[in-house]
């Protein structure tokens, strides 16, 4: 179980709350210094070695394994072949509930997407592993794979991203697009992505007869439990989870992923521990990614430049055994004033591994191809894509009818313009060259992102010396939960974060929910707050019925806890130290726990978004088509600020994956045989330090009261979904050619 004391001294004097504050990782330390135990560093002594022997086709079966040369290769303890795997209690293709996914567990030859896992073979070093894993040598009986958005006649799925409705309308398209006295139609493609965090996935699993122990990185733990005890046929609370660290987890480790649990399989085949961690290649399959799309819109417009009329249909893709379709038409129905909207989503089925959740899915892609379309729409009323913007953007969420905070929105629009220089925009393209003759363009895209909130639970003690212990099975893949919570944690025990001992990243900790959605800080923290909160209500009800105390009978005025102490909101020159209260009542220590989750009136009252604005330069060399971002400027409004350093690196990193997506990354699949031809960080493109320009995020200040009790909202995942589209709208302003492709790379410049 992972703890960490917060008494590291703050780089200046704190004022008033923790919460507010730039602080500075509290973990940082650890991490710099390598202290930091990431799940593949835990190996125990008599910790085996495995190595997945995964598919090189995309359809079809396995017919053969050469079994005996890979055990015969020294070192090599077992295989783990569909010959020989623990039976499963669950069938890894059942789903109870539609937020479980299915999994390639070896419980047969067939093959459904490449680089799916076929074998495992466990050796005493992870050489031999690997070597004992290329001795197999598959053969197989191969089909041909059908890969592509073409590849099959498209259906209208079920739901889409999880459980939402494939088809949302209001009012009549048709009519709007007749009453528009402009208009336009333009398609545009989002290739597929797969995730590259900088920690691969990773298991370190043992045995104890039926208890299990699982070191992983996991976005949530509890669902992991819930999935474990399902496939293995025991109780939950008979698995322990330890993940106090993600390298990176995006959505691909918010469900706990075949290859993991092949190593919870493998050492229960051998009865030994065993390590497992997949090769950067053996990410592009077996653990989600981002589905590509075909999205298709039309737009009208009348002579005031307002929307009539807006229309997105989505085409996406699932893999052959499974369903999750990406909802990248989401955003068109939470944005721009329409009397008349209408989003719709159809998928084909392919050979590959099932899409899932990946940074903003759904908004990521649809937010780049909608802002393009709008300023195509822009365009053709000859207004300032800012300026259409404002004349357009919505007050109440369009289909739904539900008031969200759009004033912040407005502000957002008004200082990142401001701050970019954008009223000096030229009105056409390719006007400005810089001092070395390369194309300058500008763009701008809106960002915006739910303001979600899952259950939680956390515990809380207050102990008589003045500190205070906060536990909570919370999750860090590097946003900065164990400094950020920790702020929540002190504010809620009214003490300083050097009096506060912090514990998560257990599974044996209260339910912290999942890590996903940019909801963790609203939906930990609001555990963490409502236990704290617990306590000092037991405080205060100890010091306003003890006669000694000068807060004897102040039960009706109210508390605030500040420093370790109890002041009366109406009276504050009346007030007691915690260690005093608790001495007369000859109490050790106060414990409680707390729970949050969203407030259904408010849900169904509010629409709950944050929202955001980001401004693009661009630099375009008019003869070889390279493209440098050069700048980029974002606005932000996510409710209540926790941390503002922490935020802005999150801003910061949402901005750079816009970039990414936007210029660099596409995975690139080979359609005749399903493979992949790019599964490597040197083909496979992202940005980096060189790519990256200077950036600017500004903080918005926004008071919500709807969202939750602390006013949170996520910051996560938002900067990617004005960035990427302010990109693709800068690369036209620069060149005067709008590509619907994306990525947009040098050759369709040159085409």
């Amino acid at each position: 179980m992972a703890e960490i004391a917060l008494t590291s001294a703050p780089q200046r004097a704190r004022h008033g709350s923790s919460m507010g504050q730039p602080l500075t990782r509290r973990d940082g330390p650890l991490k710099v210094t390598g202290r930091a135990t990431f799940a593949a560093d835990n190996v125990a002594d008599g910790t085996l070695h495995a190595a997945l022997c995964v598919a090189r086709i995309a359809r079809g079966r396995v017919t053969h394994l050469d079994v005996a040369a890979a055990e015969a290769h020294p070192g090599v303890v077992a295989v783990m072949t569909p010959d020989n795997a623990p039976a499963l209690a669950q069938h890894p293709d059942d789903k109870p509930h539609g937020f479980i996914f299915r999994l390639d567990l070896l419980q047969d030859s067939a093959v459904r997407h490449a680089n799916q896992p076929i074998a495992v073979v466990i050796a005493e070093t992870l050489e031999a592993a690997t070597e004992g894993a290329r001795l197999l040598s598959p053969r197989y009986e191969a089909e041909t794979p059908r890969i592509g958005l073409d590849a099959e006649p498209p259906f209208t799925p079920p739901g889409i991203g999880v459980g939402q409705p494939p088809e949302e309308t209001h009012g009549d398209v048709e009519a709007g697009l007749v009453a528009a006295s402009r208009r336009i139609a333009a398609t545009y493609e989002t290739p597929a992505q797969y995730h590259n965090a900088m920690e691969p996935h990773a298991a370190v699993a043992s045995w104890d007869g039926d208890r299990l122990t699982l070191h992983t990185p996991s976005q949530g733990m509890s669902m992991a439990q819930g999935r474990l005890a399902g496939l293995f046929g025991i109780a939950p609370e008979n698995i322990r989870i330890e993940s106090p660290f993600l390298g990176g987890g995006f959505g691909s480790k918010g469900l706990i992923s075949g290859p993991q649990i092949l190593a919870c399989m493998a050492a229960r085949l051998v009865g030994r521990p065993v390590k497992l961690v997949l090769a950067r290649a053996q990410m592009y399959g077996p653990v989600g990614h981002r589905a590509e799309t075909r999205q298709s819109f039309r737009l009208g417009a009348d002579d005031a430049g307002k929307l009539t009329a807006l229309e997105h249909e989505t085409l996406t893709a699932s893999s052959r055994f499974d369903d999750f379709f990406e909802p990248a038409g989401g955003v068109s129905h939470t944005l721009y004033a329409s009397p008349a909207i209408a989003v719709r989503h159809q998928a084909v089925r392919v050979d590959t591994g099932t899409p899932l959740f990946m940074r903003a899915p759904g908004e990521a892609s649809g937010s780049v191809a909608l802002e393009s379309a709008i300023d195509e729409m822009a365009l053709a009323c000859g207004m300032d894509p800012l300026e259409f913007r404002l004349a357009n953007y919505a007050e109440v969420e369009p289909i739904s009818g539900k008031p969200f905070s759009s004033k912040a929105l407005r502000e957002c629009y008004a200082r990142g313009g401001e701050r970019f220089g954008w009223s000096a925009r030229p009105r056409a393209p390719r006007q400005t060259r810089d001092a070395n003759g390369l194309l300058v363009g500008w763009g701008m895209g809106t960002a915006t992102f739910p303001a979600l909130m899952f259950e939680a639970q956390a515990k809380a003690e207050l102990r008589a010396d003045g500190t205070g212990l906060i536990e909570t099975g919370a999750h860090d893949m590097g946003q900065g939960a164990w400094t950020a919570l920790g702020q929540i944690a002190a504010d809620g025990l009214g003490i300083g974060l050097d009096r506060l001992t912090f514990r998560m990243g257990s599974s044996d900790l209260p339910n912290a929910g999942i890590a996903g959605g940019s909801a963790h800080t609203a939906t930990a923290g609001g555990a963490i707050h409502a236990a704290g909160q617990a306590v000092i209500a037991q405080l205060a009800d100890l010091a306003t019925n003890d006669s000694a105390s000068p807060l004897y009978g102040a039960g009706n005025a109210g508390f605030v806890a500040r420093d370790g102490r109890l002041f009366r909101r109406d009276d504050e020159s009346r007030s007691e130290a915690y260690s005093d209260i608790l001495a007369r009542a000859g109490r050790a220590s106060l414990t409680a726990t707390g729970k949050a989750s969203t407030d259904p009136a408010a849900a169904k009252t509010y629409a709950m978004h944050a929202h955001g604005a980001v401004f693009a330069e661009v630099k375009v060399d008019p003869d070889l088509g390279q493209i440098r971002v050069t700048r980029l400027v974002g606005a932000f409004a996510a409710g209540r600020i926790v941390n503002p350093r922490l935020v802005t690196s999150q801003y910061y990193g949402g901005m750079i994956w816009g970039m990414s997506f936007a210029l660099h990354e596409h995975a690139a699949m080979d359609a005749r045989t399903g493979r992949f031809l790019n599964d490597n960080l040197g083909e496979y493109h992202v940005p980096v330090n060189a790519d990256t320009p200077a950036m600017e995020a500004i903080l918005v200040h926004e008071d919500d009261a709807h969202v939750n009790a602390l006013g949170i909202k996520g910051v996560g995942e938002i900067g990617i979904t004005g960035s990427a589209g302010a990109i693709a709208n800068a690369v036209w302003h620069a060149t005067g050619i709008r590509v619907r492709e994306i990525p947009i790379t040098l050759d369709k410049l040159l085409g």
